[in-house]
């Protein structure tokens, strides 16, 4: 299984909302197994620089990779790059955890 992280910052922090609804429509896309877009609760003691989380998880990486192919992901995309400061994409397959 493929866990997909994605973080995501807000140019200007009133648009956040935006960026939350701007990214939801991703829940509609049927490759992910789980699917979830939230606001960081900013509740870390080191930083909370992060507005707003993707958390996905997909049966392989050829799901992943029709995920990313859909166009309602081009049109999250269309959505929320305007709005968006920075965003850090992880991804990894949970076989590949260690101990």
């Amino acid at each position: 299984m493929i866990r997909h992280i994605v973080l995501f910052t807000a140019k200007d922090k009133t648009d956040i909302d935006r960026i939350v609804d701007g990214l939801s429509v991703l829940t509609a896309i049927p490759h992910a197994r789980r699917l979830e877009i939230a606001r960081n609760r900013k509740t870390d003691q080191l930083g909370n620089d992060i507005d707003v989380v993707v958390y996905g998880e997909f049966e392989n990486d050829a799901e992943l990779a029709a995920y990313k192919a859909h166009d309602l992901y081009k049109e999250s995309i269309k959505r929320v790059r305007p709005l968006r400061e920075l965003r850090f994409a992880a991804d990894y397959n949970l076989a590949d955890v260690g101990p």
